[in-house]
């Protein structure tokens, strides 16, 4: 198992200059966006760093929903400037940006080129893509140790503070992909409550999403045991290893936060205890799915977010259309679970009671659906468990739905500009989110994806 260390609580971002000097910096880049900058959190960083006299450069020409050109842009600035650590603060965009400047860096990657430079470079022979995921890369294993870095988030969503996988655009082949290895988790994660106290309603509202589908779909994805085929050495192990029990104990932790706080920490930006217990939520959902991974409800993400060209969100920066990471997750998230409650009933019912639904337990759920069958005379055309299991789905569903409904997200695909004969394009290249369909726990070939994106076009 692997997560970054993690520092909690209240006004712990003044701490960073002593982080930084300890490490015996000499120069250090601080990674941020153009939002970011003016807030609190960002001049807690500096005046921490310039208070214990540490060097350090600016970046802050991080792209919301970052592609792989912007990340080349930002390797290439990081190499200019030849610093020896990294400091990210922001949310999942900037964290995993850095993730990739720091990677290249040590590498001396060349933006320019396209190539990696010889000159004490681990992988002489690697371009960019090399180190992406399959199919678009190859997923090649650096060898170099890693620059430190430490991550501040700022949203209460990605995780990214606390896991190796660095999310990108591929807009040649209009779907996201990433970079997914061990060695790219921050050395530290900095999680301050204060940080988050300037987050916007929409962005609370997407990255809340996206904790959520963290947490439901590494508590839901295929056992460890059961993922094949086995590696050959220890370092050839994905960094996604299918739920496991180290990484449920987060998981179900974060759900049953987002059960008590996630409307709150919405309906009031005051509410401080909503939102840091938000903020926990999203850092313990990224340690249960940065090493169980997250399935079909992400791997169905990246197209959306990709090929959505018409969506303006009033939270986000307007010079793009920009579908929000969180909501492009979320607004399949009931067809994937309608569809994967039978490949474990008992874990899609603990994950709906930890949100706050009422379903029945043990024997109490046995004799419940005997009742029912009784009760109706047998009159549906399924078996026991087919019927236990829609119920489940149904409960479970429910939860998902009411959230949506209850925040007036954009219900559905069709509500974000997409038609149905998008559909033909959005499972193409939904089909190569390969990391994710590896670990879902049933079988998702593209029959069964296009009828998710169907059913995901109204969704409440």
């Amino acid at each position: 198992m692997i997560c970054s260390t993690i520092r909690f609580g209240k006004g712990v971002t003044s701490e960073i200059g002593y982080d930084i000097r300890n490490l015996g910096s000499k120069h250090t880049l601080v990674v941020t966006d153009k939002n970011v900058i003016n807030t609190a959190g960002f001049k807690s960083v500096a005046q921490s760093l310039q208070s214990l006299g540490v060097k350090y450069t600016v970046f802050d020409d991080v792209l919301i929903e970052p592609t792989d050109g912007s990340m080349l842009k930002a390797v290439d600035f990081a190499r200019n400037v030849g610093c020896d650590s990294f400091v990210a603060v922001g949310g999942g965009s900037v964290i995993d940006t850095t993730k990739a400047m720091f990677l290249f860096s040590v590498i001396n990657y060349s933006a320019i080129h396209f190539k990696a430079a010889a000159l004490y470079c681990s992988n002489p022979e690697a371009d960019f893509y090399d180190f992406v995921c399959p199919p678009f890369g190859k997923n090649l294993v650096p060898k170099k140790p890693m620059l430190p870095l430490i991550a501040v988030p700022t949203t209460a969503g990605t995780g990214s503070e606390t896991t190796g996988a660095a999310i990108m655009d591929l807009p040649k082949h209009q779907c996201k992909s990433g970079i997914r290895q061990r060695c790219i988790k921050p050395l530290l994660a900095i999680v301050d409550p204060d940080n988050i106290k300037s987050m916007p309603r929409n962005v609370a509202i997407y990255s809340g999403f996206d904790v959520l589908c963290h947490a439901l779909e590494s508590y839901t994805a295929l056992p460890y045991h059961k993922r094949s085929p086995r590696p050959a050495r220890p370092e050839l192990r994905p960094l996604y290893q299918g739920s496991n029990p180290i990484s449920d104990v987060w998981s179900m932790e974060a759900l049953r936060i987002m059960g008590k706080y996630f409307r709150r920490s919405v309906a009031d930006s005051s509410d401080e205890e909503a939102r840091e217990h938000m903020l926990l939520a999203s850092t313990f959902a990224g340690v249960g799915f940065g090493n169980a991974g997250v399935h079909i409800c992400h791997g169905l993400s990246y197209p959306i977010s990709s090929q959505g060209k018409s969506y303006f969100d009033k939270d986000y920066p307007e010079t793009k259309p920009l579908i929000p990471h969180g909501l492009s997750v979320v607004t399949t998230a009931v067809a994937d679970f309608e569809f994967l409650t039978s490949s474990c009933p008992e874990r899609h019912a603990q994950a709906a009671r930890q949100l706050g639904a009422d379903v029945p337990v043990g024997l109490l759920f046995s004799l419940f659906f005997e009742f029912m069958m009784l009760a109706s005379f047998c009159i549906f055309n399924a078996n026991e468990s087919n019927a236990s299991d829609s119920y489940i789905a149904g409960k479970l569903c429910d939860e998902l739905r009411s959230f949506m409904r209850d925040f007036h997200v954009p219900n559905g695909l069709e509500a974000m500009g997409f038609k149905f004969s998008d559909i033909d394009k959005l499972s193409t290249a939904a089909v190569n989110s390969v990391v994710n369909i590896a670990i879902t726990p049933k079988e998702a070939d593209r029959e069964i994806i296009s009828k998710i994106y169907e059913k995901s076009f109204k969704v409440y």
